[in-house]
């Protein structure tokens, strides 16, 4: 009975006790379209006889009771042949929703997967205002992110003293404070050391020069 969905080979059966109804699946995007709900005459019917013969009772209710449980025997006797019947009708109703392509000949849902204006699959002839829009988007993300590399992001990073670690007066583990652990000195302290600006002495902390006297800043 599979052989005769010619247009998709993914379905659903979504058949009950009451009735049968089936979900037919596009092979491209998977999206999903239902058949009506048919009621089973024998499986409604022969409920409603058995309900009706227990609640009259006497012998026409024993009748009616015997029938429901007849057609209950009978829906479950000829369960196969009716699906099949009643899959067979569900195909004719959705086969509108499905178009073949005869560029690729595969089978997709006439809804998101077919070229109306081109009589093909989305995968043999995109549709292009979904092509144009989906360049632009991408051409928008290039942009700008050219230039945002243009832009220079770590002017305002003290890249200097983001550092390694390393007191740059002893050499050693500075400890990741604002003051080297094994020797005190301020982190950084070697890029702001002080020369005298007259013979180029190192001045520390003296507000004027051991060597010339020059005040410091001078």
């Amino acid at each position: 009975m599979a052989g005769m969905i010619f247009f998709t080979d993914n379905y659903q059966d979504l058949s009950t006790r009451e009735g049968y109804q089936f979900e037919f699946f596009c092979r491209r995007c998977g999206n999903g379209y239902s058949s009506t709900f048919q009621h089973s005459v024998t499986g409604f019917g022969g409920r409603l006889l058995a309900m009706g013969g227990d609640l009259v009772g006497g012998n026409l209710g024993q009748r009616a009771s015997e029938l429901g449980w007849d057609a209950e025997w009978l829906r479950d006797g000829v369960r196969g042949s009716a699906r099949d019947k009643a899959l067979a009708k569900a195909v004719e109703e959705m086969k509108p929703h499905f178009e073949q392509c005869h560029r690729c000949g595969q089978w997709v849902c006439g809804e998101v997967c077919w070229n109306t204006e081109r009589g093909l699959c989305v995968t043999c002839a995109p549709k292009l205002d979904q092509e144009i829009a989906g360049m632009q988007a991408e051409a928008q993300v290039n942009q700008l992110n050219e230039k945002i590399q243009q832009q220079d992001w770590t002017r305002d990073i003290n890249y200097r003293d983001q550092g390694t670690g390393i007191c740059p007066s002893c050499g050693n583990e500075s400890g990741g404070g604002k003051f080297c652990q094994s020797c005190g000195s301020p982190i950084g302290a070697a890029e702001t050391k002080k020369f005298c600006g007259n013979c180029g002495t190192p001045l520390g902390e003296a507000k004027f020069c051991g060597e010339c006297g020059t005040p410091a800043g001078g």
